[in-house]
Formats: structure tokens, C-alpha cells, sequence
């Protein structure tokens, strides 16, 4: 089992003149202890699980592009990306973008979106629901579309480009791999059966049941469940000191027995660093061979 750092805050101390210089000592702090990947999320303002609306908030892609340039192994996403924030054409253009400059770590994190409120606050598309669904699996094929070797027209429900020229073209190929975020069993894991490399799914008594969903999908598709990367979020609570390392190993273990090869979430405390540290020392080693 491999281990994802998830960045969902940025409300450390120092306040703003200091969040680059941290975010940085995260980052390669977080690499050097073994991570996988890192991802951010992609939000305007903060959300109501991790903190009040007013909290710091940075634009994904833009920190992905920073993150790019103080790393050099790590896979980077958002996670996952809201698939109405920006036009499809150029969200395939910032992930070509990130995957050309990180030396080919871009992934394409992506959902259907869920924040109104910042939506709304900030003019930002929110259609209905299943319009969303909609602009998402549209997005998906636009970026798909973009990252082939063919510039000819795209014409969807919601979007229509005249030319998918995307020069220069990703550094992986066939393309950067497509992660789709969420446990919807009618719509969002059945995308992921048809378009995704990987599922993203919160770590609950539901994963049992998300994870046979998944698989009655793939059989529908033609697809071969086996080759979906199952990552799911896990809450790294390591304690004051790491005495929770024990419990959150044998978490991993029964996440890795589902079938899950990637645990990617949240470290408490991230910016004091000890937490990173000891996650490299005592639990990554401890999970490799999972």
C-alpha cells in the first residue's frame, strides 16, 4: 500500500507572508518521507468539515504548479477537481500544463461538484445535479479528446470546441492518468468504470458495498475491475507523540484486504512536520509490502 498526502488546509501560523515557505517544507518533507502523491483540494473557500468559510483557501491548480516546483517524485492532483469551475478545454490544458513542468506527475483528479455556496458567492457555474453529471462525463471526454492524436471538433450537450489542438501534448501516454472522486453508485462509479484509471472513495462501512457497485460496473462496461486503482481517504490522526501509529497500520491493513493500494488523506498537524516524519519512519515501511 501506497500513501497520499492530502492538503485540504492552510490556515497555519505565520498567515500568508509565511504560507509559501510552509507549504514548500511540507511538500519535500512529505517526499522524503515516502509519499506517493500529494493533492489539494478545489475550493474557493474553505469548507464547513475542515474549518470556517474564512479560512485560507488556495486556487488547486496554481499550488499544484507551486508543489510541482519543490518536488520531484511525487504524483500531483486536485482532489478532486469540480468539473463546472472551468471550461473543459482548459482544465486539459492545465493538467497537460502541470504534467509538461512536474516531468510527467500530473493526474487528473475529477468530479461532479458540490459547493453552492462558494459557487454562488462567487459566480462561479452550478447547475442542477444532473446537469453536472453531464458537464462532468463531457469534461472527461474533451480532456480525453484533447490528449489524443486527433485536433478534430468536439460537439456535446453543453460544450462545443472547434478544434482540440493541445500543443504540447502531456508527457504520459497515452495521458495523464483520470481518477474520479466520489461513491455514487448510479452515475459516478459507473463513470468510473468507463473513463477512470483510479475511484476515490471515504473510508466507511459503505466500502464493502461502493466497491461490489464498482465491480457489477466494470462487468456492464467491459471493463476489467482488477486494473481500477482503489484509493480511498483515510483521517492520518497520528496523536501528540505517534501513539496512534499502531491503530492506524492495522486500519491500512483491513483497507489493503478490501483491495485498496492507496490510503490518501489529511495529516493532523501537517505544518508542524513531526507527523510527516513519523508516518516515513514507522508507517509507510510498515504498509509496502500490504
Amino acid at each position: 500500500m501506497r500513501l497520499g498526502l492530502h492538503l485540504p488546509d492552510y490556515t497555519w501560523s505565520g498567515g500568508p507572508r509565511r504560507l509559501g515557505p510552509q507549504l514548500a517544507e511540507i511538500v519535500r518533507t512529505a517526499e522524503q518521507a515516502g509519499f506517493d502523491r500529494i493533492s489539494v483540494m478545489d475550493h474557493v473557500w474553505q469548507i464547513p468539515t475542515v474549518g470556517p468559510v474564512d479560512h485560507e483557501m488556495l486556487e488547486a491548480y496554481t499550488t499544484l504548479g507551486f508543489i510541482a516546483a519543490h518536488t520531484s517524485r511525487v504524483s500531483l492532483m486536485a482532489l478532486v477537481t469540480a468539473a463546472t469551475y472551468r471550461p473543459p478545454g482548459l482544465l486539459a490544458k492545465a493538467v497537460t500544463t502541470l504534467d509538461v513542468l512536474s516531468g510527467g506527475r500530473a493526474w487528473l483528479g475529477i468530479g461532479a461538484g458540490w459547493n453552492e455556496e462558494e459557487c454562488r458567492g462567487l459566480g462561479l457555474p452550478f447547475p442542477p445535479t444532473a446537469e453536472r453529471f453531464e458537464r462532468l462525463e463531457e469534461a472527461i471526454q474533451i480532456c480525453l479528446a484533447m490528449w489524443s492524436d486527433d485536433d478534430a471538433p468536439y460537439v456535446g450537450k453543453h460544450h462545443r470546441l472547434e478544434r482540440t489542438l493541445n500543443v504540447p501534448q502531456a508527457l504520459q501516454r497515452p495521458h495523464p492518468p483520470i481518477l474520479i472522486g466520489g461513491g455514487g453508485e448510479r452515475k459516478t462509479l459507473r463513470l468510473v468504470a468507463r473513463y477512470a484509471q483510479a475511484c476515490n472513495l471515504f473510508a466507511n462501512a459503505d466500502l464493502p458495498r461502493k466497491l461490489e457497485v464498482l465491480r457489477e460496473h466494470c462487468a456492464a462496461e467491459g471493463r476489467d475491475y482488477d486494473e481500477i486503482e482503489k484509493t480511498v481517504m483515510y483521517h492520518f490522526d497520528l496523536g501528540r507523540n505517534g501513539e496512534r501509529v499502531d491503530r492506524i497500520i492495522d486500519d491500512l491493513r483491513e483497507l489493503a484486504a478490501m483491495g485498496f493500494s492507496v490510503a490518501h488523506g489529511r495529516v493532523v498537524d501537517v505544518s508542524l512536520l513531526k507527523p510527516l516524519e513519523i508516518i516515513g519512519e514507522s508507517i509507510i515501511p510498515a504498509v509496502a509490502e500490504l
